[in-house]
C-alpha cells in the first residue's frame, strides 16, 4: 500500500496557510460589518462561516508546527497525530455551523428582512476571491494531509457559499425576492453538513486506532500465514500511528517447537509487509509450537487467553 506524497516544503506550506488567515480575518470583519449594514443574513452567516475557517485555519497550523516535534519521553510514538485531533475539531466546527445556519435561516424564511442587494453582491464577491484564494492555496496540501483536508473543504464550501449569496443578492435587486437568502443559507449548510458528515470518519477511525480503510486486515493475517515456517497468527493489532504510518503489532507462532528457524521467519515476514503492504512499523512476539497461546483470538488481545498457564520466555522483536 503506497501513498502519494505532495512534496511542498513544511516552510512553504506554513506560508500558504498563514496568508490564508490573514486573509480570512479582513474578510470576516468585512462581511459582518456589510452583513449588519445590508441586513442580510446569508452575508453574516457566511462572515461566521469565514470567522470559523479562521479559527480552523488558526488550529491547523498549530497542529502542522507541533507534528513536526520529534518522539520524546512524553510522546513515544511522536506528535504527528496532532493533525488528526485538528481535523475533528474543525469538522466538529463545520457541523455546528452548518447547524446554526439551518436555524436561522428557518427563522428568516417564516419573516423575511429587507435586504440591501448591492451591498450584498458586493462583499459576496470580494468574498468569493478570498474563499477561492485560501482554497487554491490549500489545494495542492489537502491531498495529503487530513488536517489540510479538513481547511480545504471548510473553504470550498464558503467559496459555494459566495456564489449562493452573490446569486441571492443579485435576485433581490432584480426581483425582490427576499426569501431568496434565507433560502439559500438553508441550501448552504446542508451542503456543509453533507461535506462535515462525509469526512469526519476519517479522522474518528485513526483516533480510534482502527484498521487503515484502504488496507485488508484478514489480507493481512492471511498473508502472514503463508510465509514458510509461520503455523498460526494472533492478537494481532494494525494500526496507523500517523495519517501515513500503519503499524502492526501481532503473536506469530512458529511450525517448529524450538527456536532455529525465528530469525529468518522474521525477516520475511518483516519484507513482506513493508513490500505488500506498506507496513515498515511492525513488533511481531514470538511463539514455538511447543508454547503457542490456545484458543487466541485472531484480532484484539482477549484478557481469557491462558497466557500464565503457558509459561516460557517467549523472544520478542521491535
Amino acid at each position: 500500500m503506497a501513498h502519494d506524497h505532495v512534496h511542498i516544503d513544511p516552510e512553504s506550506g506554513d506560508r500558504r496557510v498563514s496568508l490564508a488567515i490573514w486573509a480570512n480575518a479582513l474578510l470576516t470583519v468585512a462581511q459582518i460589518v456589510g452583513g449588519i449594514f445590508a441586513g442580510s443574513l446569508a452575508l453574516i452567516a457566511d462572515a461566521l462561516h469565514n470567522f470559523s475557517d479562521m479559527a480552523s485555519l488558526v488550529i491547523a497550523f498549530a497542529a502542522r508546527k507541533i507534528a513536526r516535534r520529534p518522539a520524546d519521553a512524553r510522546m513515544t510514538f511522536g506528535y504527528g497525530r496532532i493533525e488528526i485531533v485538528a481535523a475533528l475539531i474543525n469538522y466538529t466546527t463545520l457541523i455546528l455551523v452548518g447547524f446554526y445556519l439551518v436555524y436561522e435561516g428557518g427563522m428568516r424564511m417564516i419573516d423575511p428582512p429587507q435586504v440591501a442587494g448591492w451591498t450584498v453582491v458586493i462583499l459576496g464577491t470580494v468574498a468569493l476571491v478570498v474563499d477561492t484564494l485560501t482554497a487554491l492555496l490549500t489545494y495542492s496540501m489537502q491531498k495529503d494531509s487530513v488536517n489540510i483536508r479538513a481547511l480545504f473543504l471548510h473553504n470550498l464550501s464558503d467559496a459555494l457559499a459566495s456564489v449562493a449569496v452573490i446569486v441571492g443578492g443579485t435576485l433581490i435587486l432584480l426581483y425582490d425576492l427576499r426569501w431568496v437568502d434565507p433560502a439559500i443559507t438553508i441550501g448552504i449548510a446542508l451542503y456543509i453538513l453533507y461535506l462535515a458528515f462525509t469526512e469526519i470518519g476519517g479522522p474518528i477511525r485513526m483516533l480510534m486506532l482502527g484498521s487503515p480503510p484502504d488496507m485488508d486486515a484478514a489480507a493481512v493475517v492471511a498473508a502472514m500465514t503463508k510465509v514458510a515456517g509461520v503455523r498460526d497468527v494472533h492478537h494481532v493489532h494494525l494500526w496507523q500511528m500517523q495519517e501515513h504510518e500503519v503499524a502492526l503489532d501481532c503473536h506469530v507462532v512458529l511450525q517448529g517447537s524450538d527456536w532455529a528457524e525465528l530469525e529468518p521467519v522474521k525477516q520475511a515476514l518483516k519484507k513482506m509487509l513493508a513490500e505488500d503492504f506498506g507496513i515498515t512499523h511492525s513488533s511481531l512476539e514470538f511463539e514455538t509450537s511447543a508454547n503457542a497461546h490456545e484458543d487466541a483470538s485472531v484480532f484484539g488481545h482477549q484478557k481469557q487467553d491462558r497466557d500464565a498457564a503457558q509459561g516460557g520466555a517467549k523472544p520478542h522483536d521491535h
